[in-house]
């Protein structure tokens, strides 16, 4: 039986309907879509601006590829990463802090896939900056920054008050008194978050002992917080500094970014904060007089008090990035990885830009235009005479996170005298032991 010309027509339609069909399917089956997990909610400046035009820029190299981004800040994004955990749906590329009370459970569990650390033999990372990302030989992560405590100051606000920038324990005394004096909040400080405050009653440890690895013994029980004299002036000292009036009132209840704000709007003399906050120095948020008058020095020693120096420090390798190991786009998410932290890519444009100190060698990407932060925090790492690792409240297990950074800000509130804060640590790391 013939087939008619009005019946050859729809057949004709019906194949090209197919054959366009089919092509949809194939090339939608080639995009790959890498769902892009950040502790950057901020896309427009700073290391978050970084980060966005790098998956921008590898985009426009790959583009059969998406990514999508979701992005938190610190805290909210540490409660969203255990709803992922616990469901075993974490995103293909994340943030992670590569210190044991984050990073250790996720390797263990199995949760990061294996990289091949064959492939950044040529990165420049700093020696010991992969070890919090590692486990048992094996690389799961890289790190994105060097982290390193400071302390920024405002020149104008104490060229104006005619107050001392602090190098000593009690230089920095005589400053609380004279900007509390003045109405002047002496350094800016978010309370909320906790980790700051350990992070401070850590350097503390360090000022008063001389020895980076005091506080880590108490957290082996080899020593006991309440009974060593060290951990105890130290406690004493954030106390006292606390009844000074060293922090903004009600400082326990605000935020990372409430205490930045502070510090940025010359509301406050100080911030003590990490070396990722370089950009303070290019963030156009802030005037161009706090622009031009953020500086920056180490946390003072304790001459003649103490056995620390200024030159003994807070500083780490702490947030960095890892790819889920049951991703169904991995390969994909490794290249993406790899794209990010190559030396050219992050470590270059995060130094060119003064937004942080990078996690690699920067030494072939200085140009001379290194904003005043840059060169500053340089010189005080260039100077250091020791390091200390983890903070005290990240290096042991989830559990002791919760439960340091509880007691650090029922200290801080007052709520417990150094005494009872020191025993409570004790109870804290004899559970974390066991």
């Amino acid at each position: 039986m013939g087939v008619s010309r009005g019946s050859r027509r729809l057949l004709l339609v019906l194949t090209l309907v197919l054959v366009v069909t089919s092509s949809l399917t194939v090339l939608g089956a080639n995009k790959v879509t890498i769902k892009f997990f950040s502790n950057l909610p901020d896309r427009t400046a700073g290391q978050g601006r970084l980060e966005q035009l790098l998956i921008e820029n590898y985009i426009k190299a790959n583009p059969g590829v998406e990514v999508k981004v979701e992005a938190l800040q610190d805290e909210p994004y540490k409660q969203k990463f255990r709803v992922y955990t616990a469901g075993n749906q974490l995103p293909d590329l994340f943030m992670v802090w590569g210190q044991p009370a984050f990073f250790d459970p996720i390797m263990k569990g199995g949760y990061a896939a294996e990289l091949n650390k064959n492939d950044y033999k040529d990165y420049g990372f700093f020696e010991g900056a992969l070890d919090g990302f590692s486990m048992n030989g094996k690389l799961y992560g890289l790190a994105r920054n060097t982290d390193l405590m400071v302390l920024y100051y405002n020149e104008k606000i104490f060229k104006d008050h005619k107050v001392k920038v602090p190098t000593t324990y009690d230089e920095l005394v005589t400053a609380i008194k004279a900007f509390r004096k003045a109405g002047i909040t002496p350094i800016a400080q978010n309370g909320r978050d906790c980790w700051v405050l350990n992070i401070l009653y850590q350097d503390l440890v360090m000022k008063e002992s001389g020895d980076p690895t005091l506080i880590y013994q108490a957290l082996d029980q080899k020593v006991k917080f309440a009974d060593h004299k060290h951990l105890l002036a130290a406690a004493q000292d954030l106390q006292a500094l606390i009844n000074l009036g060293i922090f903004q009132d009600s400082f326990v209840a605000a935020d990372y970014g409430a205490a930045r704000n502070l510090f940025g709007q010359e509301q406050a003399a100080m911030y003590y904060m990490g070396a990722w906050e370089t950009g303070l120095a290019a963030d156009e948020n802030f005037s161009a007089s706090f622009r031009n008058n953020v500086s920056v020095v180490p946390f003072p020693g304790m001459v003649g008090k103490g056995k620390g120096q200024a030159t003994d420090l807070m500083g780490w390798f702490g947030g960095g990035y890892a790819v889920s190991a049951s991703s169904p786009v991995k390969a994909e998410a490794i290249k993406l990885l790899n794209y990010i932290m190559a030396p050219e890519n992050w470590a270059k444009n995060a130094w060119q830009l003064g937004l942080v100190i990078p996690g690699q060698k920067y030494d072939q990407f200085m140009t001379g235009q290194e904003n005043k932060l840059q060169i500053q925090i340089s010189e005080i790492i260039n100077q250091s005479t020791s390091f200390s690792g983890t903070p005290w409240n990240d290096a042991a297990t989830p559990g002791f996170k919760v439960d340091s950074e509880t007691l650090i800000q029922e200290f801080a509130a007052g709520m417990k005298t150094p005494q009872e804060f020191l025993r409570a640590c004790d109870q804290a790391a004899q559970k974390a032991l066991n």
